[in-house]
């Protein structure tokens, strides 16, 4: 078998590979209007929230440093914070509370989708392949710049929104489901860890979604329904278990804990979990004739509760204790970003594999 080697003027006519550095600045002319787009977002909601915040912590200081609290005035200052109408609407539960926590999907969708399917759309990248890119040059040039970009930035406004909602943790009372009254509560995925985790975990299924769809507009589509199921998965089933919860006899378990489960023994044995049977309050009787008393933590009144410890009843809580927020953070943060690494992998070897 005769084998024809190539010659000078063939080499000297491939192209050499581009450097980095260049690449790079390529991926940062192609890509800046979006980055721009995402900067002055982000730079909107960080002013939002210094505006709003600024006098929100200055109501909270001034509450928390007056003595009585008993006093008139101190209660006059409680008062005005509860009151705040900026309060209730960036709270977890209000409207700037549920923007925030789409902020994450909008980010990688828009920003993600496009950074291939948009050239496969078109066609162009059959031009930057021959210009000394390469193809998985030319695909980490663009997932691995963009997504530290943006880590970076909303990572800085993950430490924001944490100085933010700090007056909140421990409120309680009727407009509690309104606050962050516990750490674990809606806006978690937005802290200074993982914020930016959910961030390149959207920009990688953004990113794996337009190169396996090649069409910007439904693979933004299909960012935001798989985001979507990712994280009310994490919320709902995966999250709780991150580390074994504890549990105590306690009928008033701390405000600030994530509480997971209740349940009832009796001689040892299960009774009932959340609240209790009909045939069960029939057995209480004149107990409850007494009125419901004030609420406990575990959403068992007062009266309730003295009750079914008088009839023999033991409540269980097992719940999360709120000084276990940082390792939370780390852990969801850690596999966030191992599953967006795979991500981007998997986009990578579809690269590969593409017939031009």
């Amino acid at each position: 078998m005769n084998v024809v080697a190539a010659s000078p003027r063939d080499l000297e006519a491939r192209p050499r590979p581009v450097p980095w550095r260049r690449m790079a600045g390529v991926t940062w002319r192609q890509h800046r209007l979006a980055l721009a787009g995402v900067a002055a977002a982000l730079g909107a909601l960080a002013v939002t929230l210094w505006i709003t915040g600024t006098p929100l912590h200055q109501a909270w200081a001034a509450a928390v440093a007056c003595h009585p609290a008993s006093s008139a005035a101190c209660q006059n200052l409680v008062a005005n914070f509860d009151s705040s109408a900026p309060d209730k609407f960036m709270g977890s539960k209000g409207a700037g509370g549920v923007l925030l926590q789409a902020v994450p999907a909008l980010i990688g969708a828009f920003a993600g989708a496009p950074v291939l399917a948009r050239e496969l759309e078109t066609g162009t990248f059959r031009f930057a392949w021959t210009q000394g890119f390469g193809r998985w040059r030319w695909a980490l040039a663009k997932l691995v710049t963009l997504p530290v970009v943006l880590a970076a930035a909303t990572a800085a406004l993950g430490v924001l929104v944490s100085w933010y909602y700090q007056p909140y943790l421990g409120v309680s009372g009727q407009d509690a489901d309104l606050y962050q009254n516990t750490p674990f509560a809606d806006l978690f995925p937005l802290r200074e860890v993982t914020f930016p985790a959910w961030t390149l975990a959207a920009f990688a299924i953004a990113a794996l979604a337009g190169m396996a769809i090649r069409r910007v507009v439904p693979a933004i589509v299909a960012t935001l329904a798989a985001y979507a199921g990712l994280a009310f998965a994490t919320a709902g089933l995966l999250r709780q278990h991150y580390l074994t919860p504890l549990v105590t006899t306690s009928p008033n378990p701390p405000a600030t804990g994530w509480i997971i489960s209740q349940w009832f023994t009796r001689d040892g044995r299960f009774a009932f979990a959340g609240n209790p049977p009909v045939s069960v309050f029939n057995q209480l009787g004149s107990c409850l004739a007494a009125g419901s008393g004030k609420p406990l933590a575990g959403g068992f009144p007062q009266q309730q509760a003295l009750c079914l410890a008088q009839h023999g009843y033991t409540q269980w809580t097992s719940y999360q204790p709120a000084s276990r927020l940082w390792p939370f953070q780390w852990i969801e943060g850690g596999w966030l970003l191992a599953a967006s690494a795979l991500l981007i992998a998997a986009t990578v070897w579809l690269v590969q594999r593409r017939a031009a």
